[in-house]
């Protein structure tokens, strides 16, 4: 069982610059305590504005507190319920704020983006699609934003499924605030989460931010309708930076509203009329959302390199991984996730792996 005061360095990593973030996760996959990590990049890495450590931890205290008082519950960096996934990119979170049902961070996941401002044509396109992949077990991942995110959620939730909105504020601070009935049925089955403290206000710098979370929990991005200065864009930048698929809906030439879309689709991005157009990409079966067992005969071979690459009972991160097999980490995850669903590995804390 944790300390709680190994919560409260988590906490106060949080809250350092994002730009020791990096610095602070390279210490993190290398097995140190978050205590260590707080002074090593305070005192190697000069901070502007300067950071005073017990001041750090005091914010942290008060933060669990409210996330005490409000059923939050803080998924650390060492958590095993901390998404693997995101836990590959470059400066991920030290912690995540959560309501919900934590066991939906660990399913595969596809994040579904666009304009606030959707036509009605790309609202019908993201909730049908949405709907789709929730039918196959697939998680959709989106902002709570107005327009196509919203859309994408009821998508999922129509279709029985499972959906995790993406704050740009604290995980009690619903914005839009006309989303607050959107945010407790995403809930049950799913999660709202948010790297942010409790209690913290949406600010325009926090949304870009935001975006690279959607695109890290997620092993592809689907962009339904965006502007040539769509934030959405930004999410498909961190994708692509993160060695995540793009993917693109085709839209309306006349009206201009999907410019930024077809931008992707020029530069090589696939072309999205279904769900399984998705699934495809992904190398999922067009039914059940299974990843598809190639060579396998219905369990995994004895010379499956993943397995090969995990010595029994030694927590491998994935980097390693994917060092030892050669595959990157957007096709490595999934096959890692049926290993996993399969009872040959186990997820570890810290985002990393091991062979049963």
């Amino acid at each position: 069982m944790s300390h709680p005061s190994e919560s409260v360095d988590f906490v106060a990593l949080s809250l350092l610059p994002i730009s020791s973030w990096r610095h602070a996760a390279a210490f993190l996959r290398a097995g140190e305590p978050p205590h260590h990590i707080l002074e090593r990049v305070i005192r190697e890495r000069p901070l502007v504005p300067r950071v005073d450590l017990p001041a750090l931890r005091s914010r942290a205290v008060a933060a669990l507190a409210r996330a005490k008082d409000r059923h939050i519950v803080l998924v650390r960096w060492s958590d095993a319920s901390y998404p693997a996934a995101l836990s590959a990119i470059v400066d991920p979170p030290p912690v995540l704020w959560v309501r919900g049902n934590l066991a939906a961070l660990s399913k595969p996941a596809v994040a579904v983006v666009g304009s606030r401002a959707g036509s009605p044509y790309a609202l019908t396109v993201a909730e049908r699609l949405s709907g789709e992949l929730a039918e196959r077990g697939v998680v959709v991942v989106s902002g709570l934003a107005r327009g196509v995110d919203s859309a994408a959620h009821r998508g999922a939730l129509a279709a029985n499924g499972s959906t995790l909105a993406v704050l740009g504020s604290g995980t009690d601070v619903i914005y839009p605030v006309e989303h607050k009935g959107l945010a407790r049925a995403i809930e049950t089955d799913g999660a709202v989460l948010s790297e942010l403290l409790p209690g913290t206000p949406p600010q325009k710098r926090f949304f870009p931010l935001r975006n690279r979370i959607i695109s890290g929990l997620s092993r592809a991005v689907l962009i339904v309708e965006a502007g040539e200065k769509s934030g959405s864009l930004i999410t498909a930048r961190c994708a692509l930076d993160q060695g995540r698929e793009v993917l693109a809906v085709p839209g309306n030439v006349l009206s201009g509203r999907n410019r930024g879309g077809h931008g992707l689709l020029r530069d090589g991005a696939k072309i999205v009329e279904s769900a399984d157009d998705i699934l495809e990409e992904l190398g999922v079966t067009a039914r059940g959302g299974r990843p598809r067992r190639e060579g396998l005969g219905g369990g995994p071979a004895p010379e499956d390199p993943v397995l090969q690459s995990l010595p029994a009972g030694e927590p491998c991160d994935l980097d390693a991984i994917c060092e030892r097999t050669g595959m990157r980490s957007a096709r490595l995850l999934p096959r890692l996730f049926e290993l996993e669903m399969q009872g040959l590995v186990r997820r570890a804390g810290g985002g990393r792996f091991v062979r049963v």
